[in-house]
Formats: C-alpha cells, structure tokens, sequence
C-alpha cells in the first residue's frame, strides 16, 4: 500500500510461563516447538510481524485459541508481550511508560469489545461521554461532543435512556459511540456483533463502514471469526493459527493464492463467486473473442456468471477505460461456481 503505516509490528512474541522474558532470551529469541513444550509454555502469538496501514480495517481471523485477541491486546499494551516492538507513528510503544500509555489510550486509541460493558446506572449520554470526563472534560463540553456521536450513530430521542432499557444493538451502539467520542486514530474491535443475532449484526456492519466513510477514515483493527463479515468490512485479512499470522492479504488473495494448507482448508467454503472479481479468474487477451459477450474486469464473478453461461461463449472482459484485458471462458466461470 502507499499509505503510511500507523501501527508497525516487529517480531512480537507474547508467552504464558514462568518467567517469560528469561526463557525467551535464554533461547537467543527463538525458542522451538520442544523447548516450549518442554518447559510448559503457552506461545498466544509468535513472532507477529506486519503492518497497519493509515486509513485501512485489517480484519484479524482464526479459530479460538489462534492468538488473535491477545496480538490485538498487545498492540494497545492491554497486554504486555514477551519481546518485540510495536510502532505507533513511529515511535515504541513498549518503551513508553505507564502514564504515557494511559494518555495514548485516552486520546488516540478505541476499543470496542463483545461484551458492550456499559455503566448500568448511567443513562446513554453519560456512558458515550464517559471518557471525556475520565480526561477532565467539563460536563457542557463533553455532552455536547456526547450528542454530535449519538446522531451521528442513530441514538437520538434515546440519550435519557438507562443501558437495561435497550436492545442489543441499541447497546452496542452506545459501546461504538462511546469509543468515537474521544475521535481516536486507531480503533481496535474484538468481536464486537458477536453476540447479536443475525438481522442485527448486518445492521451494525453497515453502521460501521458508513461511519468509517462518513468520519476521517480511521485505522481499524477488527477480529472476527466470520468470513463473510471480514470479507465485508476488510481491506485486508489476516489469519492467525497456534500464535502465527500465517498469511495477510485481501480476501481474493487469500482464496486464489492460500500461503497454507490451514489457510486453504479456512477459506474452502467461502461462496467464492460472490467474493471473486472477473481480473482475479480471466485468461489473457484473445484477439479470436468477439465482442457479443463483453463483461468489466471489476465485476463480481456472480453478477456475469449467467449472461456469459446463457450466451455459452467466451467473454471479452475490458478494464475502466473500455480496454480489451483478458478473456473469461465459461470453463472458468463453471470451475468457480461448482469448484
């Protein structure tokens, strides 16, 4: 990517023993599988390092148990990891100190869990205020920058409500708010729908992208376990297992080009003609196609699998800007439709 990179993370390692650090070193800082084992330590993230690029949602995956809470914990310093470096702007987070750590929190980071964890004996307004008054912001200031957020989350007419008197996206609505409203430069999310049904998920995924469009786009980091919801939020995709961050690309990458067996078994039952663009399947140019069946190269597979199924020929696919770019057999379409 071309933007800069807001979060940069160097060789972390976050162990679970006796006495991490001394056995981390002892081991010139790559221990093995037998030496873990051997001396009962747990590795939660291995030696994760990657980028978060300015603006960008970089989805973290994998199973329970892959690591990806503890690394999304360990780049907010919630935890503290073994070894390594985490870059914020440039500078170390794991030399800063713990007042230094506390400010960070408070003005340029948000954090947003399952567990909605409001205050039940505030109303809305002072829950989503909340950590304007944790900085010492005076009460007209903070409940004002309180209501430009609830509006802005579709809360308005609910601001006297107690958080027992809400649904569940209602709730997490205010869990969102509340962590918009110090306008931090990078967001952390762990699961935050999870624990909605289905209706009221989809609601608040589309919530969260217009407010990341609607807002200075914000650097996100945001674990799921569910595929479709990465594919729908992400700009990229990282997927974790046993502690490493196996493989990190988009969502098509990630399908077309898996780095591993596990990455390859994760992705296997993705709908992948609802993911895939015509680029990422055609062959190259033809000068034997007509141009009866002409298709863009940024279509979805799906959206042009039956005009090129109906007409049983071999689509021209051309660019933006009109240009012949490749050729899409319906072999091809037929591969990723029953593959």
């Amino acid at each position: 990517m071309t933007t800069p990179a807001k979060i940069q993370c160097r060789n972390i390692w976050k162990l679970y023993g006796k006495k991490p650090r001394e056995f981390f070193d002892s081991h010139r800082g790559a221990p093995d599988d037998a030496a873990l084992q051997s001396h009962n330590y747990i590795p939660a993230v291995r030696d994760a390092t990657f980028d978060v690029f300015e603006g960008e949602i970089l989805v973290v995956m994998g199973l329970s148990g892959s690591g990806k809470s503890t690394l999304v914990r360990c780049l907010s310093r919630l935890i503290e990891p073994t070894h390594g470096e985490v870059l914020f702007d440039g500078a170390d987070l794991l030399q800063a100190t713990p007042k230094q750590m506390i400010d960070i929190r408070r003005h340029k980071m948000g954090m947003v869990f399952q567990h909605f964890a409001l205050l039940p004996h505030r109303t809305v307004i002072d829950n989503i205020a909340f950590p304007l008054e944790v900085q010492g912001v005076d009460r007209d200031a903070r409940e004002s920058k309180a209501r430009e957020i609830i509006e802005v989350v579709g809360l308005t007419g609910r601001e006297g409500y107690y958080p027992g008197e809400l649904s569940g996206g209602q709730q997490q609505r205010v869990g969102l708010a509340r962590s918009l409203c110090i306008d931090p430069e990078v967001w952390f999310l762990d699961e935050p729908f999870s624990a909605l049904d289905p209706l009221i998920r989809k609601e608040l995924q589309d919530e969260f992208l217009r407010l990341q469009s609607l807002l200075k786009r914000r650097t996100i980091v945001f674990i799921t376990h569910d595929f479709d919801e990465a594919i729908k939020l992400a700009d990229r995709i990282a997927i974790m297992y046993e502690g490493l961050v196996v493989q990190i690309g988009s969502a098509e990458e990630l399908i077309m080009q898996p780095a591993t067996d596990y990455v390859a078994e994760f992705t296997r039952d993705v709908p992948r003609a609802k993911l895939l663009h015509v680029r990422s399947i055609m062959d190259a140019p033809d000068p034997a196609v007509s141009d009866a069946v002409t298709v863009s190269a940024d279509a979805r597979v799906s959206d042009v699998a039956a005009q090129v199924l109906t007409r049983n020929q071999t689509a021209r696919v051309v660019d933006a800007g009109n240009q012949v770019v490749g050729a899409l057999p319906p072999s091809k379409l037929l591969e990723v439709l029953f593959a």
